[in-house]
């Protein structure tokens, strides 16, 4: 009767919109306790979701405010512990040389910096836990596949991938290590693929792509890839290939 009773802990950020916003909404309906971190509250309220107003871009606040929460947490109630690192930008879509430096440092800031020290803080907080512990990045295309005009968003992508191998390979020398994949989620639609369409074509030349695959219908909807995402996340393989795109499950 105990078992039953326990819940998922599942921990997301960039949960306010998109496909975190969809993430947080189906694990609520699930009946997972969900903290999410991002930089505006989610437009919900459920009595199972905290909701922490942080900024990523300036990540070591928010990876010891986690660590001391998860410090305060008792994993005896929990059926499972799951960090879901989902915050990405994109800087200015134009060439490297063209771009601010203050640009690039944010995207790679919130884009590789903040997973890299919020799954720090999970793996050390959580490490005595006796439950399964599972870290999930999502990850991208762009970071197994270059594109001009956008370096500093491939670039935490693919910092992102080989993380998780480093992550995956500790892990796998401790008792009850945590389970991580870098996950691509497909092409979904979200702002950032409307930034994408947007962009000016002079400075960004994969713009047509991107605006083919909105007319195309090629998009899908955030609630759609959450659903993808949350399947892989209980597949019992999960971790044995810690880099992985879900279109290829």
């Amino acid at each position: 009767m105990l078992e039953a009773m326990k819940t998922s802990l599942t921990l997301v950020t960039g949960g306010s919109r998109g496909l975190g916003l969809a993430l947080v909404q189906q694990l609520l309906e699930r009946g997972d306790r969900v903290l999410t971190l991002a930089r505006r509250a989610p437009p919900l309220e459920h009595p199972a979701l905290i909701a922490w107003t942080v900024d990523l871009a300036d990540p070591a606040p928010a990876a010891r405010r986690l660590s001391a929460w998860l410090d305060a947490q008792d994993p005896g109630v929990l059926a499972s512990v799951t960090l879901v690192n989902n915050a990405g930008v994109i800087s200015e879509l134009a060439a490297l040389g063209e771009v601010g430096a203050a640009d690039l440092s944010n995207a790679l800031r919130v884009g590789l910096e903040a997973p890299m020290l919020l799954a720090s803080a999970f793996l050390r907080s959580t490490a005595a836990w006796n439950v399964p512990r599972k870290l999930l990045f999502v990850s991208s295309g762009l970071g197994r596949r270059a594109m001009a005009g956008s370096a500093s968003y491939c670039a935490a992508k693919a910092g992102m991938d080989h993380l998780a191998r480093a992550i995956a390979l500790e892990e796998a020398a401790r008792p009850n290590g945590a389970r991580v994949v870098s996950l691509a989620p497909g092409v979904i639609d979200t702002d950032m693929q409307v930034q994408l369409r947007s962009a000016d074509p002079t400075r960004f030349t994969d713009r047509g792509r991107f605006v083919g695959l909105h007319e195309g219908g090629m998009l899908e909807t955030p609630e759609t890839a959450a659903a993808k995402l949350l399947r892989y996340l209980e597949r019992a393989d999960f971790g044995q290939q810690p880099v992985a795109d879900v279109r290829d499950a």
